[in-house]
């Protein structure tokens, strides 16, 4: 990051700490999991035997609600995702917040208190990325003020995902250089993009670009795999210029299928047709 004030000791330490995440010894270089909300299982550990079923890796697997107190924090629930996803035989492969779109981190404190704690539940479920979600209500496009408030919370929850070896990954409507500019203001290599290919062709961004971009500084935490309305491969993403451009960033690590089910479509065939697809070009 350009001007970014993270020191190269800090660096350094993430860095060795997500190395079972970013290509452990006998693992593909690209693990390829699902959203569990994508795959009708949000907050259900039922999502791991579907995920098993359509031949996943893992499940990025929501927080919680603000119905459910975000129950993943509570310690029995963690053990029933854990159980169900050693039944599987797959991982927990990141946590997301997506309630923070109803509920937004920029003017809600009660999100203070779920960032910072999904950051012990990383921990507990042995992943490494938490998503933090800025759409709808929590948008923060053209926001000046609401990303005033996003930077100086994160500044303050930065140092305890450094300690911990946690990413918190931005999903927004944002550009590239936007992205940029939050990062580089909470200074922090903790906190990095969660690319998502098919929100930025919808914004008419280069996201072929923006990969390398953002890629080739290091802020690129995880990507959705996404298409609205279509499965992979019949949209308007071109997979095929992802992977070149991850080639030549050099990532390796979770790819999270999100929606990419056809209009009246069945999930478990789509999500099967969709894995298919992507595993011949992440092979």
């Amino acid at each position: 990051m350009l001007g970014r004030t993270v020191s190269i000791a800090a660096a350094v330490g993430l860095g060795s700490r997500l190395s079972p995440l970013l290509g452990a010894t006998g693992r593909r270089r690209f693990r390829i999991g699902a959203c569990d909300w994508s795959i009708g299982k949000m907050c259900e550990p039922a999502a791991f035997e579907l995920a098993r079923e359509i031949g996943l890796d893992g499940v990025q697997v929501s927080l919680g609600t603000e119905k459910n107190g975000m129950h993943l924090r509570q310690a029995e629930v963690q053990k029933a995702y854990r159980e169900a996803a050693k039944a599987a035989g797959l991982e927990v492969a990141s946590l997301a917040i997506g309630e923070m779109n109803n509920i937004p981190y920029k003017s809600d404190p009660r999100t203070i208190e779920w960032v910072s704690d999904s950051i012990d539940v990383c921990r507990a479920m042995g992943c490494r990325v938490v998503l933090l979600a800025f759409f709808s209500h929590g948008d923060l496009k053209g926001d000046a003020a609401g990303t005033g408030e996003v930077v100086r919370r994160l500044k303050e929850v930065a140092p305890k995902a450094e300690k911990a070896g946690v990413v918190l990954g931005i999903e927004s409507w944002l550009s590239a250089e936007e992205h940029e500019d939050i990062i580089q203001r909470v200074g922090s290599s903790a906190v990095q993009v969660y690319y998502d290919v098919a929100n930025s062709e919808k914004m008419g961004y280069d996201i072929y670009s923006e990969i390398r971009r953002l890629g080739k500084q290091k802020l690129i935490c995880e990507f959705h795999a996404k298409e609205n309305g279509s499965l992979l491969g019949q949209g308007k993403i071109d997979f095929k210029k992802v992977r070149k451009a991850m080639d030549e960033i050099g990532f390796s690590g979770w790819v999270q299928i999100e929606g990419a089910v056809p209009k009246d479509g069945a999930i478990l065939p789509s999500y099967q047709a969709n894995l298919r697809f992507l595993r011949e070009r992440l092979a």
